[in-house]
């Protein structure tokens, strides 16, 4: 009774810890000392807790808390029977907890001492064993009850908690943590302002350009006269001009002003000349024979951050389905250590027996010896399990961009209810509203503006130049127009080639061959999505069967290792067959449980492959628009 364990520490919580107990997860913990040392000083402290609560008064949350707390201290009471050790998979009363999941204590209120939700029969926890803190001993049920009880002593010590996540949870975190995701929506806000700064460019545009001094002095020589001359130039002019693009042709139309003020002396004549300027005229430039240069930039803008958007939804559901395959990785981990704590469990009572039955002289040492081997396998087996849950834990983690030291468990509902899917009406959802293949036409597109661009490259083309304007001079700045004169402009230019040798042919034709290609692409893109849809169907279909199959395989199998526990108990079965028992029980559990995730998994493959949600019946939301943004 007095036996103590010092500490015991736990890095990670059983996935079946939870299930039963209306308590919050987070409040889970570990807790390395104790000041419990007999099992007398524990039931008196749960009487006076009970006692406690009775006096406390009446109201629903107050009564509900009395009554965990009562059928807590049951339980603990039923617990240092030493009939606990013989039962493999007895769950705790009242609380719906695997006995293998003992161990681990819980926090409900500081202000008063933990409850104690189930009492383990074996302290070597997996965690606190593959640490070497805590070795595995064979221990009677009262002194493993006392060993556990010296870990309540310190409340006033700091709770490790761990999140518990469920696959809704890890979705929305993974939206908002995810690297690519984030990289995503980058690629989207860049084609977005992309998109803005085009729109933006075809409005008016307005430019002051001011020049305050622009001096120089120079002597040169002038050919007429045959004498050098030193003239002295100084100059002071502001430019201020609005420009509008004409979306609709191309072209532009500009309205100019032009200020300045200019001091000029010149030694040949000796004349200094000081005068005020101003030229205020309207000018327009229109090319002509060739293709909307603005237009098309402005298209193929408007086509890229849609192609931008349709990546972000793709990546949300592809986001999505890896989210799914990790987390039910992760949790096909928590699945496979909880059978192999079930099997080391059982192999432990096994072990038991067969040490009882040799000491007795009843059955033969090889029989210890085997019993032994068995026991160290399910040992081992179980211990790797936990290095695949860890790992899996740390894959799961980074997917969903969370800090890699963070203690997390998934929280799964795997219950089996089949879904109605109607094979036709998938396909024709998946090509009517697949977001793949309007990213195929666009490409299509993009295709017919190279088309365009290549064939402008050695084009017959031209520009017309229009302006009116009207400038003026004097040596006083308000008598600028005293005497006006009119300018008045009128260009036409034409570029045309003459011979390119082919050039201009040859990369027309490898332009329309990429346009052919991605045509095929998109029939290609069509077949795929047919094929994918039906393969996915077959494959609901067939793990239907499958989980059904299973199911009752598991029924089996429990069934059997039951009868041949006895038959092992009586004497009438040897150790090793006993083994091939349990190893078969464990085979049908994770064989069920692969059954019934590879059915959640094709469902949402069977979701992102049609855009249809045949679990809710419903149709999956397509993209925003480009108004939305």
């Amino acid at each position: 009774m007095g036996e103590t364990v010092k500490c015991i520490s736990s890095e990670r919580m059983s996935p079946g810890l939870t299930r039963g107990l209306e308590v919050k997860k987070r409040h889970f913990g570990r807790f390395p000392s104790s000041d419990f040392k007999t099992l007398d000083k524990l039931l008196t402290y749960l009487e006076d807790r009970d006692t406690h609560f009775r006096d406390a008064g009446s109201s629903p949350a107050m009564d509900h808390k009395m009554k965990t707390q009562m059928n807590q201290t049951t339980l603990i009471k039923n617990a240092a029977s030493p009939r606990l050790t013989h039962l493999p998979a007895v769950k705790a009363r009242g609380l719906g907890v695997k006995k293998q999941d003992l161990g681990y204590l819980l926090t409900s209120d500081l202000k008063l001492l933990p409850t104690i939700p189930f009492v383990p029969r074996s302290l070597g926890s997996q965690p606190a064993r593959r640490q070497g803190r805590v070795k595995h001993r064979n221990l009677t049920s009262k002194s493993i009850l006392i060993g556990v009880l010296t870990l309540l002593g310190s409340l006033s010590n700091q709770i490790i908690a761990q999140d518990v996540l469920t696959l809704e949870e890890s979705i929305q975190i993974a939206q908002q943590s995810s690297p690519d995701i984030k990289k995503s929506r980058l690629n989207l806000f860049s084609n977005k302002k992309s998109l803005d700064a085009q729109r933006a460019a075809l409005k008016s545009r307005f430019a002051l350009d001011i020049t305050p001094l622009d001096y120089n002095r120079s002597r040169v020589f002038n050919d007429l006269f045959s004498t050098w001359n030193t003239t002295e130039d100084y100059n002071s002019f502001a430019n201020f001009s609005v420009t509008q693009p004409i979306a609709a042709t191309d072209g532009t139309i500009s309205l100019v002003n032009s200020f300045g003020y200019r001091d000029n002396f010149s030694e040949f004549q000796d004349v200094r000349t000081q005068t005020y300027n101003n030229n205020l005229y309207l000018q327009v430039d229109q090319p002509i024979f060739t293709y909307n240069r603005n237009k098309l930039q402005l298209k193929e803008l408007e086509l890229n951050l849609e192609n931008a958007q349709i990546s972000n939804a793709i990546q949300l559901l592809n986001l999505e389905r890896n989210v799914t395959q990790s987390f039910y990785t992760f949790y096909q981990s928590q699945n496979n250590l909880e059978i192999a704590q079930d099997e080391y469990e059982n192999q432990k009572i096994s072990y038991e027996i067969t040490k009882n039955k040799v000491d007795a002289d009843l059955l033969a040492k090889e029989e210890l010896y085997q019993a032994e081997l068995n026991l160290a396998t399910s040992k081992s087996t179980m211990d790797n399990n936990q290095v695949l849950l860890d790992n899996a834990a740390d894959d799961f983690k980074l997917l969903l961009g969370l800090d890699l030291s963070e203690d997390i468990a998934v929280d799964v509902d795997i219950n089996f209810i089949t879904r109605e899917v109607d094979l036709n009406q998938a396909i024709q959802y998946g090509l009517e509203n697949r977001m793949e293949l309007r990213q195929r036409q666009i490409e299509i597109e993009r295709s017919d503006f190279e088309l365009v661009r290549t064939n402008a490259l050695n084009e017959f083309k031209g520009t017309i130049g229009l302006s009116l304007g009207i400038f003026g001079d004097n040596e006083r700045a308000p008598e600028v127009y005293q005497n006006p004169t009119i300018n008045p402009r009128v260009a036409v230019s034409f570029s045309i080639p003459i011979w390119d040798w082919g050039e201009n042919k040859a990369r027309m034709q490898a332009s329309n061959a990429n346009l052919e290609i991605n045509k095929v692409d998109l029939e290609n893109q069509k077949n795929d999505i047919i094929i994918n849809i039906r393969k996915t169907y077959r494959n609901l279909q067939n793990l239907e069967n499958q989980i059904e199959i299973a199911q009752q395989n598991v029924k089996n199998a429990e069934l059997t290792y039951e009868i041949n526990l006895e038959r092992y108990r009586n004497g009438d079965l040897t150790s090793i067959d006993l083994n091939q028992f349990q190893s078969q029980l464990s085979d049908k559990k994770s064989a069920l449980a692969d059954a019934l995730i590879n059915y959640k998994i094709e469902l949402l493959n069977l979701k992102i492959l049609s855009l249809y949600d045949f679990e809710n019946q419903q149709p999956v939301l397509l993209p925003p628009t480009l108004d939305t943004y």
